[in-house]
């Protein structure tokens, strides 16, 4: 009930700030957003997020005193929760720059047990001169290209091949076509790192250095461009030994990313790919270990992962499309006694999602097969956590989704 009433207060005051907004004379307010429903089935059980709703990987083979596979049970599920309400808000110019502000919320919760109740997905200002911009506020993190997505069915648009996560940030652009610059500074919020106190955004506010990134975009003709970036990340992950002596130990991840997108006409290919370390709080496979976790001080070593995924569309009110992911633990630096992470014992995961989606003016109804393989094993500590043993299961998730965009 209380959740209840904190969601109707915030639909309150959103909306009394757009009446507001609408009857002044410099500031204006166009609503967004859509209703959509999911219909989502899994041959079996899967790791995902908001009862089904985000999948991301197939869960692993356990055997019962039969014989046979737990995890081996379908799934079904009806879910509304994605329907989103978003605002754009412009003001006057601001130090000869056009100034606006936007927000969005979904229905999706910010934890499973808060599922049906609004979170916020994005909420900054951006203040726009002819070659040069500046955001400051909550946004897709930049390893998540907006330029170049997949365009998937599934709302995990592509994880865990695909970095998905939102951060606040400030981020500083320069354009000069047709090369665009992009630098941010990002903090966590909603998306976090692991470590010895489970999912939390200490680790990273206690590096003090904000999670870096630099990005360069060269358009090629129309909607068309090439890309590619650096993301570095550290963590400390404890300020104080098991002994309670004061540490200032720290874990380094550095990640590179290159992207493509080529638009002809109702033609779309899009690739990317990520050679990342310690790319857990982005819905990625990996994250980073200790190296002997018998010191009182402790050593770290990143893990690394190799994620490639191309994304092929045809077509505008009738579009057909399909996409293809693969991805490689590429194992740690070092060996190592402890692991904090997703998934260590996964040795490589391939998915296939051919989709349709028809496009009725506001409505559009979708269809998408998700056919998702893993291979998982024995992570080797002493071998830098190469995976031995290794057995493939296989997810296929059929989805349906129904929106109305307004």
């Amino acid at each position: 009930m209380k959740r209840l009433v904190n969601s109707a207060v915030l639909l309150f005051t959103i909306f009394s700030l757009a009446a507001f907004a609408q009857k002044s004379d410099v500031v204006t307010l166009k609503w967004s957003g859509y209703v959509k429903t999911d219909v989502l089935f899994d041959s079996r059980q899967i790791d995902q997020l908001r009862e089904g709703h985000f999948s991301i990987i197939p869960k692993k083979e356990i055997l019962d005193a039969d014989n046979k596979d737990i995890n081996a049970k379908p799934n079904f599920n009806i879910l509304s929760i994605q329907t989103r309400l978003a605002g754009t808000i412009i003001g006057p110019d601001v130090l000869g720059a056009k100034s606006m502000a936007y927000f969005e919320t979904e229905f999706f919760g910010s934890t499973d047990a808060t599922i049906n109740t609004l979170r916020l997905r994005h909420a900054f200002l951006k203040f726009t001169w002819d070659n040069f911009e500046f955001l400051a506020g909550q946004y897709w993190h930049p390893m998540f290209v907006v330029e170049c997505y997949p365009g998937v069915v599934g709302f995990n648009t592509g994880a865990p091949f695909q970095p998905f996560i939102r951060s606040p940030q400030l981020r500083f652009v320069t354009k000069f076509d047709p090369v665009k610059v992009i630098l941010t500074a990002a903090s966590q919020r909603d998306f976090q790192s692991p470590g010895p106190d489970g999912n939390s955004t200490t680790y990273l506010r206690n590096a003090v250095i904000p999670n870096l990134n630099a990005q360069v975009q060269i358009n090629l003709f129309g909607s068309s461009l090439i890309g590619g970036g650096v993301d570095f990340k550290q963590l400390a992950p404890r300020i104080k030994t098991a002994s309670g002596k004061t540490t200032d130990e720290t874990i380094d991840g550095l990640s590179f990313i290159g992207f493509m997108k080529l638009a002809f006409g109702d033609f779309s290919f899009k690739a990317e790919g990520v050679l990342g370390e310690n790319l857990t709080e982005m819905i990625m496979l990996g994250g980073y270990a200790v190296k002997d976790a018998t010191q009182d001080k402790w050593e770290y070593t990143p893990n690394r992962n190799l994620s490639l995924w191309a994304d092929i569309s045809y077509g505008k009110d009738v579009e057909y499309g399909i996409f293809g992911g693969y991805s490689k633990n590429l194992g740690t630096k070092d060996n190592y006694q402890t692991f904090f992470g997703r998934n260590e014992d996964v040795a490589d995961l391939i998915r296939v999602s051919p989709r349709i989606q028809f496009t009725l003016g506001k409505v559009k109804i979708s269809g998408e097969v998700e056919i998702m393989n893993a291979n998982f094993g024995t992570p080797d500590r002493n071998d830098k956590g190469k995976v031995n043993n290794t057995k493939s299961v296989t997810n296929v998730r059929g989805q349906i989704a129904f929106m109305y965009i307004f």
